[in-house]
């Protein structure tokens, strides 16, 4: 689905990948309705935008099952119509093994990373049936095929993306709504401030330099390899060398490729 005309909903669009998403959108001629949980963050992609009457910014918690279910009618109140959705906001857990996970956190990360796109996919899937052409766009995670020590939980929530995402490819496959599925490696975002989780990203960088690891993916070269899948109505949609190098071990030799990960966790987290 080409983005020129069409309206788009992105969450997290407040920060990172989202916002790159969405100010991207803009370029390419779409009406954007960003959402986030972070209303001062959207204002700063507003301002970022500028006086742009092609934007317009909803302040929701994607895992509030009632207030996802009226954004349909409030963007198409706002704008006419919805052709598409980019399922980008999402969370990681504390970097510590599932037993020392407590239940409130797990289900923090399930309710942002899965029941939260799951929730606006079903409210939109009526509307969408009805519109000329339309795309569900649900981002994933490297994680989300391949485990990540002291990310299980994390991992766990972004495989039930993937196949919710594949599963939704077949369902619509009769009709006009097109679906992606993205798997980003390691992106330079603040997904672990706003995640709570401090300078766990800046450990991160400092620990895959220190392990030769390919650097992290610039969140604008992410947006657009993103938005050029949906425009292209690819399956699925690998963002960086990392998630593209383990996809291929992954296929190849699944239970190496997960050595290799835990070898990589362990010189970054100096364990």
């Amino acid at each position: 689905m080409k983005a020129n005309g069409k309206v788009i909903i992105v969450t997290g669009a407040g920060s990172g990948m989202g916002r790159e998403i969405t100010l991207l959108l803009l370029k390419r001629g779409a009406k954007v309705a960003a959402v986030d949980i972070n209303q001062a963050a959207l204002t700063e992609t507003a301002t970022m935008a500028g006086a742009s009457q092609a934007l317009a910014l909803f302040t929701l918690n994607i895992a509030d099952k009632q207030a996802v279910e009226v954004l349909p009618a409030q963007v198409i109140a706002a704008f006419g119509d919805v052709d598409g959705v980019i399922n980008n906001a999402g969370i990681i857990q504390p970097m510590v093994m599932v037993d020392d996970l407590n239940f409130d956190l797990i289900e923090k990360v399930m309710a942002v990373n899965f029941w939260g796109p799951l929730y606006l996919t079903k409210a939109l899937l009526p509307h969408l049936k009805t519109r000329p052409v339309a795309h569900i766009v649900n981002v994933s995670s490297m994680g989300g095929f391949l485990p990540v020590p002291g990310q299980t939980i994390y991992g766990a929530s972004k495989a039930a993306i993937k196949l919710l995402t594949e599963g939704l490819h077949s369902e619509l496959a009769t009709t006009n709504v097109k679906v992606t599925v993205v798997f980003p490696g390691a992106i330079s975002t603040n997904i672990a401030k706003n995640s709570g989780l401090g300078d766990y990203q800046e450990r991160m960088s400092e620990g895959a330099a220190a392990a030769k690891a390919p650097p992290m993916t610039p969140a604008p070269e992410a947006a657009r390899i993103i938005v050029d899948g949906m425009e292209q109505d690819a399956y699925r949609v690998l963002v960086g060398k990392d998630a593209k190098f383990m996809d291929f071990l992954y296929r190849l030799a699944p239970k190496r490729a997960a050595g290799f990960i835990f070898n990589q966790m362990k010189s970054i987290l100096g364990s």
